[in-house]
């Protein structure tokens, strides 16, 4: 790399470099020119010609040659846009995937009182509690992860969005939350069986298996959640949770002869079956 090196030249080359390693490698190539510049998209190219310095050229190559490797953008920039909001990321948590904004919408649609008790459980980045909270101030939202790397970046979060009201804590699942009145729970948890081969693909190799996978072909933690859920939910309360695509069907079943009724699941974006609700009676 020559350090004259312009903007618009730096992008072509980076994208030739990606190509073949990414499916978005012009998308890729852009993000982290951004990121290195702290600039937005339009500036890129509204000053195409203008050249790279050495430091920036440096840290842009650094950078390619971690996503060459397979190391997910989201890391790389430390942050992930969800539900219009910006979160930041590091290796500790899962990154959030636009799927799981179905699962938001479903809960922000749910006939709730004004003042709703909501639990988040593996809250990760915080992601879903605070997008939650976001679009509606008035409820009472806690966030619980067993993980104190991935309670500390959510706090950060917190902090960074202004939503100081959301309690975040540490928690195996429902280990340390002692309140069993919620009328809202949600969770993404783990639910990829522990020898599906995905996971020697794509970004998951750089996420915690811990935050992916299930004993049970995926289902134990989904199955334990549903469960202990019963015994936290006021009469009428919600419980929603996120799910591999080819799970539903299992977890409306298990669901149901846990006592839940109107059970259903929602499909996500690629019409996928997503997330599943139910209702405690």
């Amino acid at each position: 790399m020559t350090l004259a090196e312009t903007i618009e030249q730096a992008l072509r080359r980076a994208c030739l470099l990606l190509n073949g390693s990414s499916d978005t490698a012009a998308l890729d190539s852009e993000i982290l020119l951004q990121h290195v510049l702290d600039k937005n998209r339009t500036y890129l190219f509204t000053w195409g010609d203008k050249r790279l310095t050495a430091t920036e050229a440096e840290r842009f190559q650094q950078l390619l040659a971690l996503r060459l490797e397979g190391h997910p953008i989201a890391h790389l920039i430390g942050e992930r846009e969800f539900f219009s909001l910006p979160f930041k990321v590091n290796p500790t948590t899962l990154i959030p995937r636009p799927d799981t904004e179905v699962l938001v919408e479903t809960a922000l649609a749910l006939p709730l009182p004004s003042g709703a008790r909501v639990l988040d459980l593996g809250t990760g980045t915080g992601a879903i509690a605070l997008s939650l909270a976001h679009e509606r101030p008035q409820w009472q939202i806690k966030g619980v992860d067993k993980v104190a790397a991935a309670v500390a970046l959510a706090c950060e979060n917190r902090q960074m969005l202004g939503l100081e009201r959301v309690e975040i804590c540490q928690s195996d699942w429902f280990s340390a939350v002692s309140e069993q009145a919620f009328d809202l729970i949600v969770s993404n948890p783990p639910y990829i069986d522990e020898n599906d081969h995905h996971l020697s693909q794509g970004d998951v190799r750089f996420e915690p298996l811990s935050a992916l996978t299930a004993a049970d072909a995926g289902y134990q933690d989904l199955f334990y959640i549903a469960e202990h859920s019963r015994d936290r939910l006021v009469s009428g309360g919600y419980l929603l949770m996120e799910h591999g695509f080819e799970q539903g069907a299992r977890l409306r079943n298990a669901l149901s002869d846990m006592g839940y009724v109107d059970v259903k699941t929602i499909k996500d974006y690629g019409d996928n079956e997503r997330c599943t609700l139910a209702r405690w009676p």
